[in-house]
């Protein structure tokens, strides 16, 4: 008998196959289309009074200049958006896609020198390098201190207001993720308590309170006012990170002869970094935007946070000249942008952490 040994190919795909796979690629396409244009829209009025402020705060104090300057930068910014875009739907097509990126960059930067360049100024930004900024009427800004003790009373405020309350949250949330005690339940929620609690009530008492302890006035106790407001949502937020540290991984170093101190350091905290650097920047973002209480806390004015600078900045020259106030804005920004370049990373992970009761 003899065999005939016969190649089996496999079968092309059949029409139908074919259509179906053209239709599920049609239908992503279409659903990442919608999803962007959504975004987009969504986006916009969020980001355009950023716009706005970085256009003003670069041009002069015209009107119509500064007008002609946000349109030609909206659309440069809609240009380089959808460049972007479309760059990122042909990635897997293009053979050099950081050839095509830089290309696009060059474009950018070649609409900004011809369209924004000639009507940009620094003029608006004079105050950082020359206090005698209003010529021979003196104003309210002219009785202020200068930006930099401004930035750098700010900067001591959330600095010192994050020490404060990681330091003291960190060890609080471990104990109450680790220890079982009497009155554990009953403790966290009060914590939930004091969070929602309307710190604004307590205005008039926390003024009074301040006064007897002699720390009205002083930049100090609107740290440590600042520092026990923020601490219940610390100590929250951190006790769901430990709460995901296994327990076997703790005990596995007491067993190998680590002290319970040595353990915390060496083997929990790496685990809970992530959770620690979004706390701590959460809280110094919150020291550094907070108004109300430095408003109220501090009577003399030459220990003012940038909040308080841009308020009277804003009260000064509003409706005269935006500019100025657009410019301290964006020095206002600025610590924060920084800040959220190095820390975004952990503050995205914030959301891995499960809340046990």
């Amino acid at each position: 008998m003899t065999l005939v040994q016969t190649d089996t190919m496999p079968a092309a795909p059949s029409a139908h196959w074919q259509r179906l796979e053209r239709r599920g690629v049609a239908n992503r396409a279409g659903f990442l289309s919608a999803i962007i244009l959504f975004l987009t829209i969504v986006s916009v009025p969020v980001l355009l009074p950023y716009l706005w402020l970085l256009v003003k705060s670069l041009t002069s104090s015209d009107e119509a200049v500064s007008r002609l300057v946000l349109w030609r930068t909206a659309g440069i910014a809609l240009v380089a958006y959808f460049g972007a875009i479309a760059l990122a739907f042909l990635a897997d097509r293009l053979r050099k896609p950081a050839l095509s990126w830089s290309a696009l960059g060059i474009v950018i930067f070649i609409l900004v020198a011809i369209l924004l360049a000639p009507h940009m100024t620094i003029d608006n930004y004079r105050f950082l390098w020359n206090r005698d900024i209003a010529g021979t009427e003196t104003t309210i800004i002219d009785l202020m201190p200068s930006i930099w003790t401004a930035l750098g009373s700010s900067v001591i405020f959330a600095v010192s207001q994050t020490l404060i309350v990681t330091l003291v949250a960190t060890p609080a949330a471990y104990a109450l993720s680790r220890f079982a005690f009497a009155g554990r339940e009953s403790f966290l929620r009060g914590l939930l308590l004091l969070h929602a609690f309307p710190a604004l009530a307590l205005t008039v008492a926390i003024f009074i309170q301040l006064h007897y302890m002699g720390l009205l006035n002083n930049l100090a106790g609107v740290v440590m006012v600042m520092s026990a407001l923020e601490l219940p949502f610390a100590i929250f937020v951190l006790k769901s990170f430990f709460d995901n540290v296994p327990w076997d991984i703790e005990m596995s170093a007491v067993t190998d002869g680590a002290t319970r101190s040595q353990a915390f350091r060496m083997i929990v905290l790496p685990q809970v970094r992530s959770g620690l650097i979004a706390v701590a920047t959460f809280t110094f973002l919150r020291g550094w935007e907070e108004y109300v209480f430095v408003q109220t806390l501090l009577i003399d004015k030459s220990q003012m946070t940038m909040s308080l600078y841009l308020f009277f900045v804003a009260q000064d020259n509003m409706g005269a000249d935006y500019g100025m106030i657009a410019a301290v804005g964006i020095i206002y920004l600025l610590p924060v942008l920084l800040l959220y370049t190095f820390t975004q990373k952990y503050i995205t992970q914030m959301s891995f952490g499960g809340i046990k009761g």
